[in-house]
């Protein structure tokens, strides 16, 4: 996705992709197996980023009632999963420069297989949340530096490396949300264990990158001296982003489409099962929302970076998640794989967020801060969404008002996608 963007600004602005190259570090000699090892840790690793949260969702009602947890609660148990994104992912770049990025995605790795083993046997509900926590934590860091290495390591194959890393994270994805409930059953039935042997591929997951741990270059952000030396003619600029309302626009259109997708992986299950579903179809209809975004992921970006302005795609998608709610409001049973795949489409508003980051910045240092600030702003606009979600629900006693709050929230993610697709820069709007 990001490589389709940046083919964007190839093609009009040669000058940032100059200033961008020249903070690439240079590539180093890799052995066959090392870049083996690599593809298998990229792999692996993308596996494992979203299966605490999708496993959960699946075995939310069985949490609840083992925890005695209240709607509130599990309002705020998902609202962690952006939290932890918005503070931890922060401290990542940091502790890549000081560690390596290869010994921050091996203790990430660590992290998730020790939260998601402990989690469920912590006997309370601060004590599941901290768990959670720690496993969220070595998502966040994993997920911000998977594209570092990707591009250090594998400069001359970021498209094909980025789209394989993509496919495995939404097949980690649809995955631990399709088969948790039957796995749970089969394994006897007990939640606990349901959550807790996805520790395992966690686990897997740290061994690719033991070789990598005291390789502190690997994917390092610091130039070398020869590029070094060709920054200084094209020296990049500090931006104030704050100051560019297309930078806010995107920065409310990522925490919208993310409250979106943490309502729709925490809570969407609970919705058909409150509705006579069974457990395990819920379990299916939100692998099926969820795997949606692999073929679409590939699309959107293509055609989003052929257009000069990429509302009209923000706002397909938002039709698409108004019907997908419509639908569970009046029939959440008689449509659910209809309202299932609509709202997997309404979903892949993340990848064109990705795309119109890379298209609103002329520079590569611009297109970095433009990331930055969209993702934590965003990430932090999105908390209360799937907290409000279970105060509502519980306080209710039925989904009518969630619903009614989920498509409220749609209307202005259409509005600010528009905004944000504008054909302008950042950058002519800091200046001004």
């Amino acid at each position: 996705m990001g490589d389709m963007a940046s083919q964007e600004t190839r093609t009009t602005t040669p000058t940032s992709i100059r200033t961008s190259q020249a903070y690439e570090p240079s590539t180093p000699p890799t052995r066959a197996w090392t870049t083996r090892l690599l593809v298998l840790g990229i792999v692996l690793s993308a596996l494992n980023l979203r299966p605490a949260i999708t496993s959960l969702g699946a075995l939310l009602e069985e949490v609840r009632d083992g925890l005695g947890m209240s709607g509130s609660l599990a309002g705020v148990l998902t609202s962690v999963p952006p939290l932890c994104f918005a503070v931890f992912g922060v401290m990542a770049p940091r502790l890549a420069r000081r560690f390596g990025p290869g010994a921050v995605v091996c203790a990430g790795m660590a992290a998730i297989t020790a939260g998601l083993l402990l989690r469920p046997y912590a006997g309370s509900t601060p004590g599941f949340l901290a768990a959670s926590a720690l496993a969220l934590m070595g998502i966040a860091v994993s997920n911000v530096l998977m594209p570092v290495i990707v591009k250090r390591w594998f400069p001359d194959r970021v498209g094909s490396m980025t789209g394989l890393y993509s496919m495995a994270l939404a097949l980690g994805t649809a995955t631990a949300a399709a088969v948790t409930v039957p796995m749970t059953e089969t394994l006897g039935g007990s939640w606990q264990t349901g959550l807790a042997v996805w520790a395992g591929l966690a686990a897997a997951a740290v061994l690719p990158w033991i070789p990598f741990v005291r390789q502190r270059g690997a994917g390092s952000a610091e130039p070398s001296a020869a590029r070094q030396e060709h920054a200084r003619v094209e020296p990049p600029v500090a931006l104030r982003v704050t100051r560019s309302r297309t930078a806010w626009a995107l920065a409310v259109f990522f925490g919208l489409q993310a409250t979106a997708a943490y309502i729709t992986m925490g809570w969407m299950p609970q919705i058909f099962r409150d509705a006579g579903v069974p457990a395990s179809t819920a379990g299916l209809l939100l692998a099926v929302t969820m795997v949606m975004g692999v073929p679409l992921a590939f699309v959107i970006p293509r055609v989003a970076t052929r257009l000069p302005h990429q509302g009209p795609i923000a706002v397909a998608l938002g039709v698409c998640g108004l019907a997908g709610y419509a639908g569970l409001y009046f029939a959440p049973a008689a449509g659910a794989w209809a309202w299932a795949l609509l709202l997997g489409v309404s979903n892949c508003a993340f990848p064109l967020a990705l795309t119109m980051v890379g298209m609103r910045a002329r520079t590569g240092a611009g297109v970095a801060q433009l990331s930055a600030f969209a993702q934590s702003t965003g990430y932090l606009l999105s908390i209360p969404g799937p907290l409000l979600v279970g105060v509502l629900y519980q306080h209710s006693g039925g989904w009518g008002l969630p619903i009614a709050l989920m498509t409220g929230l749609m209307i202005p993610q259409m509005l600010v996608g528009v905004l944000a697709g504008r054909n302008r820069t950042v950058e002519d709007e800091a200046a001004r």
